[in-house]
């Protein structure tokens, strides 16, 4: 096993900080890197941080971490929801998955009550804004201990 955490943003959270403020906050997608880098960094984690607006990329990104990383956080965005194809490919991890949400979805809208992620998920958190990642990363540190 390698001391790697993949994090994986979906679409649109390259607009963080922009999109929505008074839900997702003010922090951009770099301000969450640097925390997650720092974060990692403290328990002798490193960080491999992606976002794509494309399905197809974050299916490839899955691929290559499934086996032998340290963990992935993910949060896919819209296709939480929708993609039974990144389903898919998290069902293939031998490594554990945390399902990330800055916002509490189960206070919006009712579509995104259901996930398909979670159904593939070692953990799920919602809710805790961006430091949601950072409780991710110390969770898979965690499991990493053995704890």
């Amino acid at each position: 096993m390698n001391d790697t955490v993949l994090v994986l943003n979906g679409p649109n959270l390259n607009l963080l900080g922009k999109r929505q403020p008074e839900i997702y906050g003010r922090e951009t997608l770099a301000d969450v890197e640097a925390l997650c880098r720092d974060t990692a960094a403290g328990f002798g984690l490193q960080v491999d941080f992606r976002q794509s607006n494309a399905e197809h990329v974050l299916i490839d990104a899955i691929h290559d971490f499934r086996v032998g990383s340290a963990g992935i956080v993910i949060n896919a965005g819209a296709y939480t929801h929708t993609s039974v194809a990144i389903l898919d490919a998290l069902n293939t991890c031998a490594v554990p998955v945390i399902e990330c949400h800055i916002s509490n979805v189960h206070r919006r809208e009712a579509f995104r009550h259901h996930s398909y992620i979670s159904l593939a998920a070692t953990a799920v958190l919602a809710g805790f804004g961006t430091h949601g990642y950072a409780l991710a990363i110390r969770h898979l540190a965690h499991l990493r201990a053995g704890a």
